[in-house]
């Protein structure tokens, strides 16, 4: 039987390497024949992970973290059809049964029969179904003919591979939040927060053919990778308010759509920037969304946040101006992204050359063994998406 190792969380702030079991075709003790096992080709450190890493979460001490997989198929499953060995495979962080009614209507980010505990399920996260993650070496992934997407050519696929590692989830994930905000031909964006996501989320907003994509961020770095994709930036450091800084750029005070590309570990603007203010992205993208627009909420908000300032906010109750986005007849979208409803037409533009997502959120490859490091380097607002190599396929 081959080894596997896997990045656990052990503590708040520490990560380590573990020798952990290879994975099995079972879910419990029963077969798993419409699985498959993958031998890890690129796994993804992700900012939901810090969260978690961080200690703003319940996750407990063992859990083998990773959600963001692509992989080369060594073992399918008696019942998987359509899928075989040796093929590259993309998978959505979303775990979906493609039998219940959510899965049907194409909403597999809230899947109703792959968690005991609620709908919903991810690869090593917190509350979402108890699976094993993907920051490993091996991993196994069920409903393999429902949930994987396969890459049409395997040379094709390593050769683009820095890009397609980016559809298991923060590209469709970014671009879920542009879509479901409006985002369409001539519009103006405002998109809070210039991690891979809100990256992620610009590039996809120029795809969508967006006129101006205004990101907001207090990370220079991080705004300067903004800017390289041709992104007007607003440092919220800044005293000026954000309404007066899209004002500068875009001549008006308001945006057609904007994207909450931060979550609920957000920070204030101006003098406020070193506090923690969980509601202030959608507070503020209330205030300069135009009357009518859409505001997308790809950004990650808990019930349970153990690290909160308040008791209201460590079960997830915010301080959020619903007055003021009924007055404006707004539109919010929240929730995870059902990356199935995305993942294909996004690999066709990577295919194709109508996007270098890899490029836009400054892709970097590390070792497994550097995973630790990578944690450490993310959470200090490194300007770059840390993308695991457990096997050495990327060099």
């Amino acid at each position: 039987m081959a080894d596997n190792r896997g990045v656990a969380y052990i503590k708040p702030g520490k990560v380590e390497i573990q020798n952990i079991d290879f994975p099995k075709l079972a879910l419990g003790k029963r077969k798993c024949d419409h699985g498959v096992i993958l031998k890890i080709v690129s796994t993804n450190i992700c900012g939901s992970d810090q969260h978690m890493v961080r200690g703003r979460t319940t996750a407990p001490a063992g859990l083998v973290l990773g959600h963001e997989i692509t992989g080369e198929v060594i073992e399918a499953g008696r019942d998987v059809e359509f899928i075989k060995k040796g093929d590259i495979v993309s998978v959505p962080f979303n775990i979906a049964c493609g039998r219940c009614r959510n899965c049907k209507e194409g909403k597999t980010g809230i899947c109703l029969n792959v968690n005991p505990a609620r709908p919903g399920a991810a690869y090593g996260y917190v509350d979402m179904g108890g699976w094993v993650g993907g920051q490993a070496e091996y991993v196994m992934v069920p409903y393999a003919d429902f949930n994987l997407l396969k890459f049409p050519d395997k040379d094709q696929a390593m050769e683009k591979i820095r890009d397609l590692t980016l559809l298991s989830d923060i590209f469709p994930t970014g671009y879920h939040g542009a879509v479901t905000a409006g985002v369409g031909p001539g519009s103006t964006v405002y998109v809070a927060g210039a991690g891979p996501v809100g990256l992620a989320c610009a590039a996809s907003c120029h795809l969508l053919g967006a006129a101006v994509v205004i990101v907001g961020d207090m990370i220079p770095e991080r705004l300067a990778q903004a800017r390289s994709f041709g992104c007007e930036t607003i440092d919220l450091r800044k005293e000026a308010t954000l309404e007066d800084q899209i004002a500068q750029i875009l001549g008006v005070n308001e945006v057609d759509s904007a994207v909450d590309c931060v979550g609920f570990e957000a920070k204030g603007h101006g003098h406020h920037a070193h506090e923690e203010q969980p509601a202030t992205v959608l507070n503020a993208a209330m205030q300069v969304t135009r009357a009518g627009g859409g505001i997308g909420i790809p950004g990650l908000y808990v019930t349970g946040d153990p690290g909160a300032a308040t008791e209201a906010a460590k079960e997830g109750n915010l301080n959020i101006r619903i007055g003021l986005g009924w007055a404006k007849s707004h539109s919010f979208h929240t929730g995870q992204c059902p990356v199935m409803r995305y993942h294909r037409q996004l690999m066709q533009a990577i295919l194709y050359d109508k996007v270098q997502i890899a490029k836009a959120v400054n892709v970097q490859t590390i070792t497994l063994d550097e995973a630790p490091k990578g944690y450490q380097d993310f959470d200090k607002g490194a300007a770059t998406k840390f993308v695991i190599d457990p096997h050495g396929m990327l060099v």
